[in-house]
């Protein structure tokens, strides 16, 4: 698969997930396979304003190659103001472009999920970004559209194709589903006919490797985009690279396995954020992830979010039983976030006019978030 001139392949992309694809993360998924993996998100006005929290987000591992960098944003000055600086100031080698985030924080400012319903406006976004970012490759992600109501993915993928973007993501869900139900992949199949000539990567219900070549050969994509399939599983990885290497082989690890990934996705984080206490403490949304599906305690499992030293982490890890197999069932199911909203929250009048250029207010792009 081809991203402007980047290989990738396996084809596959870890997605940006926020408070997850920093650069521990992305180095511990590294380690197993290859693709294409994507920073968290930032908004484009706060990289402009030059906020350090956005800088300190957008950092790379010495190796990391492709550097990508996902941004958000609603005004196409300041998002071609962005991507030129991103080129200019040698920041990153590709720019993805949100329009997925399906969050109330996002969508009640016209960003994510809901701006595609603004044709036009997302027609000067893009136009404005392939511009700015010269000949680094702008891709983007979307979903399906607000609802099933309002439904925008294959007028946004035309536009897309159009401006030159590179690449389409699409996670075949609506803004209004959220992570709930089940991922439409049947969209995946119309939007790849409707935009042959770009790749079109599926998002969307990848819990394991085999998932992932059923979605290419059920919907004809180019290649996936990786999210919660990998959040306590960062050997899906190397699962993906086997299987689009043709190879039946996959990982079932042992908790004893288990125990050694989760030390070293903490010892990353410590060395990323270059603090034990810190580190460990944005390690514990994690330990959940891992330990699903095995016969663990609820105290051992507690003691594990509570260490505060990588040496009191080891000690606790060496406690669990390592001999346990992988426990199949749950273990391989969903995690992370789910359920449906009961609506999306958007500006006042949003669904008026979906031809209107008006661009949200600077409050869209909250400079002091950082993404």
């Amino acid at each position: 698969m081809k991203i402007g001139t980047f290989d990738v392949w396996p084809p596959v992309v870890l997605a940006p997930m926020a408070g997850i694809t920093n650069i521990g993360f992305r180095t511990l998924c590294r380690e197993q396979g290859g693709g294409l993996f994507v920073s968290e998100m930032i908004t484009s006005r706060a990289l402009v304003e030059r906020v350090p929290l956005t800088f300190h987000m957008i950092r790379f591992g010495e190796h990391e190659t492709p550097r990508s960098v996902q941004l958000y944003g609603v005004d196409p000055v300041i998002i071609g103001r962005a991507a030129r600086m991103i080129y200019e100031e040698d920041l990153a080698d590709h720019i993805d472009l949100n329009f997925g985030c399906p969050v109330p924080k996002v969508t009640r400012r016209g960003g994510g999920s809901a701006l595609p319903y603004k044709r036009n406006l997302l027609r000067a976004i893009l136009r404005e970004a392939v511009a700015g970012a010269g000949p680094l490759p702008v891709t983007m992600k979307m979903r399906k559209g607000i609802d099933e109501d309002h439904l925008t993915y294959l007028d946004a993928g035309r536009i897309a194709a159009e401006e030159g973007v590179a690449a389409i993501a699409l996670h075949a869900r609506t803004a209004r589903q959220h992570y709930g139900g089940a991922a439409d992949w049947d969209a995946i199949t119309r939007l790849k006919e409707a935009v042959p000539e770009i790749p079109v990567l599926g998002n969307g219900d990848i819990w394991s490797a085999d998932d992932a070549l059923r979605m290419v050969e059920r919907t004809g994509c180019d290649g996936v985009v990786v999210g919660r399939g990998c959040l306590g599983r960062p050997w899906l990885f190397r699962d993906l690279a086997l299987a689009f290497d043709g190879s039946a082989e996959r990982t079932r690890p042992g908790l004893g396995e288990v125990a050694d990934m989760m030390f070293r996705h903490a010892e990353l984080l410590c060395e990323v954020i270059g603090d034990e206490p810190h580190g460990l403490a944005d390690f514990r949304k994690h330990v959940g992830w891992y330990l699903k599906g095995f016969t663990i305690g609820a105290d051992t499992r507690r003691a594990l979010t509570a260490v505060t030293a990588l040496a009191e982490l080891r000690d606790r890890l060496g406690e669990l039983d390592r001999g346990l197999p992988w426990p199949g069932g749950v273990a391989d199911g969903p995690r992370g976030k789910s359920g449906e909203r009961a609506k999306v929250v958007l500006p006042h009048g949003w669904l008026d006019d979906p031809e209107d250029m008006t661009v949200p207010g600077a409050e869209a792009e909250d400079p002091t978030s950082g993404g």
